[in-house]
């Protein structure tokens, strides 16, 4: 049986700390790369002729009335074909797997389709200006409680079962992320084992710095962290991977719930061919996701947004979900909302 590493209740509490940072100074200017982005996943091309204004403005809304001059960051304009800002991603998020890791898990995987197409049909009628493109986002490198034959404390799922998750989101056209806990590894090691999914125009990738134990801990143990120099990593392997493959930009998710969790970040770098959203997974009733949110995503701008829902962890205490109206009024709209 395989050992998945899930997050406990103290663990959780703890994670779900606040903390401050700094706040930037930046100007609301771009680059001269235009973009576009075709909704099926089965039809996604490169363009040669894309509108630049509708970008700025689809930026401007993200902004919500921001006028700090945060929120829309200073980023480059991606390449063509483009997912960003022009769709808002809704993803369900686990592993196959395990039930305790999210919804992927829990339920079977047409059960899961319906559950996702019901969120989909909320936040489309949420925002009618913004189509929705559904998303499975799989676990596809997992945190261990236990060192593992390499030492590394992370475990790497067979290649059938992300598989599985690019059949599941076919069934509905939408993209697959793959999301990366390396432990005690690092993006290096772990990343280029699914390079050949990741030309796939369709797959995307994640990463969780809470289970990147810099500090030589297990997994669970204290929170981890990512650099920037981390980040750029990431992006530059995959924006090498777009430019050799003629893909349209791939989309980099970054986990985090603590200010300490993603060091450097001013130094993080946007390129063309990478859109690079920071999703605030942090857990708990509304008003401390609002200020975890505000902390974490806010202040720190890098290019996009996104936010988390967990359906259990959320609602304890008898408190609701955050609805998709409540997410929009957020100060910038997140653009990517993934469920566990």
């Amino acid at each position: 049986m395989i050992n998945l590493l899930s997050k406990n209740v103290e663990y959780l509490f703890i994670a779900g700390m606040l903390y401050s940072c700094s706040e930037p100074e930046l100007q609301n200017t771009y680059g001269n790369e235009q973009v576009n982005y075709q909704s099926n996943s089965d039809q996604i091309e490169r363009s040669d002729q894309i509108d630049t204004a509708l970008y700025n403005v689809k930026m401007k809304q993200l902004a919500n009335g921001d006028q700090t001059g945060r929120w829309p960051p200073n980023a480059v304009y991606p390449t063509a074909g483009a997912i960003l800002p022009f769709n808002r991603i809704v993803a369900y998020y686990g592993n196959f797997y395990s039930t305790q890791m999210g919804i992927l898990g829990q339920y079977s995987p047409q059960q899961v389709l319906e559950k996702l197409k019901g969120e989909i049909k909320k936040w489309e009628n949420a925002d009618t200006l913004t189509p929705v493109l559904p998303a499975i986002h799989y676990i596809s490198v997992t945190a261990q409680k236990n060192p593992g034959t390499h030492g590394k404390y992370r475990l790497r799922m067979p290649f059938h079962q992300v598989d599985k998750a690019l059949a599941l989101a076919k069934e509905i056209d939408g993209i697959v992320f793959l999301d990366i806990q390396v432990g005690l590894s690092t993006l290096q090691q772990e990343i280029p084992v699914f390079e050949q999914y990741l030309k796939m125009p369709q797959v995307h990738l994640a990463i969780d710095p809470e289970y990147s134990m810099k500090s030589g801990l297990p997994p669970g143990k204290a929170i981890g962290s990512f650099d920037a120099v981390d980040i750029n990593y990431a992006s530059a392997y995959l924006a090498e991977l777009v430019s050799k493959n003629n893909l349209p930009p791939k989309i980099l998710v970054v986990h985090r719930f603590t200010n300490e969790m993603v060091t450097n970040f001013r130094k993080i770098i946007t390129r063309p061919e990478v859109q690079l959203v920071m999703n605030m997974d942090g857990f708990g009733f509304p008003a401390k996701k609002k200020t975890t949110y505000y902390h974490c995503i806010y202040k720190e701008p890098v290019q996009f947004a996104g936010f988390k829902l967990f359906y259990k962890n959320d609602t304890w205490n008898r408190t609701s979900l955050m609805t998709s109206d409540e997410i929009l009024n957020l100060k910038p709209r997140p653009i990517y909302i993934q469920y566990q």
